[in-house]
């Protein structure tokens, strides 16, 4: 039975969609504290090593860590899918992101521990990608193809939301404390060791709901009899048959990896670029991704909204737009000070307002890249589709980071660094174009186990 045969429910936020939605709200954890703005800029500091040695071996680190769940992650979804243990294994990986987050709090600040650091870091994305797979095929499980771009963008709105109230609870408590407490001592990196234990238990709080709200998938016949490597001889001939079948599926999954690669990018290279061109310092950074995730929620809403009216392409279409609008007026305007109408217009007027628009328009795109894929997955496939959606866009994840710094190489100042997300993001958009939206695209026929 397809998702397209599912009749519509009255109510949009029910109990599972509210409990699904919770995780990624406990995810921000992860993402915004631990990988972002706070720990890893700890695990980068002169502390262990200096700034650029240590950036590297993070570097690195994040690289293999990138390789493996490309490697790893359709098969692992797959095998979910086929043995009905995506919830399990939804709950399982979590569990391990959230242990491997807390034992961040041994990371003393000292040269000798930046790889234990590091390797800690590197492991928690692998588990968090693994999991994110299970999360992202429950969209199915969840939602109609009436309703799954609204559940889609309300999911990606909790997250930045969830990210908001994580960053701002932080910054009080334990960063810029407001009041002396435990917390608040620095002697060893104390404060930001704990920010890891708040993390892991943030994100373990809010991971749970889902366990108890959605049911397991059904068991696949034959699912003991599939080992390990035959997943992978299944994965390349079920990749064979959804390219002969619903070849516009495959073109998807390259015109996302290529866009979602810039997507990333623009928050990944934001507070960077505040930083250097814009002269915020860090306070002013935090307080930025604070309201820029606001902005994000509510784009996230706003493009689920129309999701489920005009279709997901349109929708991704128009942030793309969006996007290189304001990507190039950051880029164009850049830190001078103009005289508009008689105001002055300062950079850090223009980062705010193009800024802000940047983050505007990048929660629709990603909510109905997820969306679109959604409507794409052939029914009790889920879980694979989406493990390689999460190897495809691993595949190319080096091109928005080499063509910023190729850029800067080039014209020897940051701000031209936006050129290369800018190319990235406009690539995407060509190679979109082309590919039929999910309701003229052929359902795919895939090779039972």
């Amino acid at each position: 039975m397809s998702t397209a045969s599912r009749k519509p429910t009255a109510r949009l936020l029910t109990k599972p969609v509210l409990a699904w939605a919770s995780w990624d709200w406990g995810s921000a954890a992860f993402n915004a504290v631990m990988t972002t703005f706070v720990f890893t800029v700890y695990l980068t500091s002169d502390a262990f090593g200096g700034e650029t040695y240590a950036s590297e071996v993070l570097g690195w680190g994040l690289a293999v860590a990138g390789l493996l769940i490309a490697l790893l992650a359709p098969v692992t979804g797959q095998r979910s899918d086929v043995g009905g243990r995506r919830k399990l294994w939804l709950g399982v990986n979590s569990l391990v992101v959230a242990l491997l987050t807390a034992m961040c709090f041994f990371v003393f600040p000292r040269p000798e521990l930046l790889i234990f650091g590091v390797a800690l870091i590197a492991a928690a994305n692998i588990f968090f990608e693994f999991a994110g797979v299970n999360y992202n095929a429950m969209l199915a499980q969840i939602s109609t193809p009436h309703s799954v771009g609204r559940i889609s963008g309300f999911g990606w709105a909790m997250g930045y939301v969830g990210g908001i109230v994580a960053l701002i609870i932080v910054l009080i408590a334990f960063v810029q404390p407001v009041v002396d407490w435990f917390g608040s001592n620095t002697a060893d990196g104390l404060n930001i060791r704990l920010v890891a234990v708040f993390s892991a238990l943030w994100f373990l709080a809010f991971a749970l709901p889902v366990m108890f709200a959605v049911p397991e998938i059904p068991r696949q016949e034959r699912a003991d009899k599939l080992g390990f490597l035959a997943s992978y001889e299944l994965l390349f001939r079920r990749i064979k048959a959804i390219y002969r079948t619903s070849p516009h599926t495959i073109f998807f999954l390259l015109a996302s990896a290529i866009f979602r690669d810039g997507l990333a990018a623009v928050f990944t290279f934001g507070g960077i670029i505040a930083a250097g061109t814009f002269g915020f310092e860090l306070s002013e950074v935090i307080l930025f991704a604070i309201v820029g995730n606001v902005i994000a929620a509510i784009g996230a809403v706003i493009g689920g909204f129309f999701d489920d009216r005009v279709g997901p392409k349109l929708v991704i279409i128009v942030s793309l737009i969006g996007l290189l609008i304001a990507g190039t007026a950051v880029l164009v305007l850049g830190a001078s000070t103009y005289e508009v109408f008689g105001v002055q217009w300062t950079g850090d007027t223009t980062f705010w307002v193009f800024g802000l628009m940047l983050t505007l328009f990048v929660g629709p795109a990603q909510a109905s890249s997820r969306a679109y894929l959604a409507r794409l997955s052939p029914r009790g496939e889920e879980g694979e589709m989406f493990g390689l959606y999460a190897t495809t866009g691993r595949a190319v994840s080096f091109l928005a980071p080499a063509l910023f710094s190729l850029f800067i190489g080039i014209y020897g100042e940051q701000r031209f660094g936006i050129i290369g997300i800018l190319v990235v993001l406009f690539a995407g958009l060509l190679v979109l174009l082309p590919v039929k939206p999910p309701a003229k695209v052929a359902p795919a026929v895939v090779p039972a186990p």
